[in-house]
């Protein structure tokens, strides 16, 4: 039975609720989108928990983060390389890391794939050859109309490389100009499409050389050692550039890229970017010529080589007559007999030697007849 002492206590704890509700509610502090647009940045403190009736925040969130120095660095370079040269650019898209591996490609080009049937019986048994003796890469063989759409995407940031490329007037150029510029970007091995591989490329660098210290693995295509050289070849020693391996973002690609889009734009402005009126011989504009110049200038550039350990700068006397290899920096340079065996001169050996790694045809049908390679008649 409920007495009145219980009834009492009843009522005074009901009032008690009650009262403490309505405290609690005029006490709490209301957020609205208006009240919100009077809190200032760092109004918002975090302070360690206490026991008690702990302080209530003075915004429901905190402020945003502002970016760290290092995304606020990086943003600005990126928006400052349009004020670059093409090189610094270049380096700055395609950094060259001489540690890394050797990509697994192989790149080759020719008017229509393997799976076309105007391909051309001739070249097929040459074409099959890289597979055969690389069946781990990616072997692609790029028509032109490929080459362009490639070039497109690759250097979509540097536009004047891609109105370069498709400026110039005559396909050997875009050829050259082509592996310079998928070497650069991807990495590999380019080859001329007219060439055969005799062994696998993992035998193009000595055993005692760390695939790790090297970047460029290139050949030597003329060693002329006769008075009348100036009439067979545009330098005294010539790098061949119809197979080349790379690593992506070497110097050396750099460089002969920045020189080429810089030497078509200057002919293009001065109106005489045709087949008729440029300036240069393939061989000088994009040809072994040009690459030959650049190797040059690369092993005898102190930016990337101590000049002073060898007293003197390195020219065709360093290479004339080699039989086996010589590695000068990260540059692997092959003797004559690797990329040009059976040619029968200049010291070059029969395609059944064994520093004979890729045999070329010197069809060049692609080139002008003047352009084409020939042998020196003693």
């Amino acid at each position: 039975m409920l007495t009145f002492r219980k009834t009492l206590a009843i009522c005074a704890f009901v009032f008690t609720v009650i009262y403490l509700l309505q405290s609690s509610h005029s006490n709490k502090p209301h957020y609205t989108p208006d009240s919100l647009e009077d809190v200032k940045p760092g109004d918002a403190q975090v302070t360690p928990l206490a026991t008690g009736n702990a302080p209530q925040p003075t915004r429901l969130y905190p402020p945003p983060r502002r970016p760290s120095k290092e995304k606020q660095s990086s943003q600005q370079t990126i928006n400052n390389m349009e004020a670059k040269s093409l090189q610094e650019r270049l380096k700055y898209h395609f950094p060259y890391e001489s540690e890394g591996k050797f990509p697994a490609y192989i790149w080759q080009t020719w008017k229509s794939t393997p799976a076309d049937g105007d391909f051309g019986d001739g070249l097929r048994g040459q074409e099959a050859s890289w597979t055969e003796k690389h069946p781990d890469f990616v072997h692609e063989v790029i028509t032109d109309r490929v080459a362009v759409n490639l070039i497109r995407y690759l250097y979509a940031s540097m536009p004047e490389i891609i109105e370069a490329y498709k400026a110039l007037p005559v396909p050997v150029l875009k050829a050259d100009f082509f592996r310079y510029l998928i070497l650069l970007a991807r990495g590999g091995i380019y080859s001329d499409i007219d060439t055969e591989a005799l062994k696998s490329a993992v035998d193009w660098i000595p055993n005692d050389v760390a695939p790790s210290s090297i970047g460029l693995v290139i050949g030597i295509e003329a060693d002329p050692n006769r008075v009348d050289w100036k009439d067979w070849y545009s330098r005294r020693i010539q790098f061949c550039q119809w197979t080349i391996q790379a690593k992506p973002g070497h110097p050396v690609l750099r460089n002969i890229v920045a020189a080429i889009t810089e030497d078509t734009l200057r002919m293009k402005k001065l109106g005489i970017l045709s087949k008729k009126k440029i300036d240069k011989s393939i061989v000088e504009f994009t040809g072994p010529a040009l690459w030959t110049d650049m190797i040059f200038d690369y092993l005898n550039n102190p930016q990337y080589f101590k000049m002073e350990s060898s007293g003197k700068n390195i020219t065709w006397e360093s290479f004339t007559g080699m039989e086996s290899p010589k590695k000068v920096g990260d540059v692997v340079i092959l003797p004559i007999t690797s990329f040009s065996p059976g040619v029968g001169q200049m010291g070059a050996k029969d395609t059944d030697d064994p520093m004979a790694f890729v045999k070329h045809d010197f069809e060049g049908s692609w080139k002008a007849a003047s352009e084409r390679i020939k042998p020196i008649i003693e």
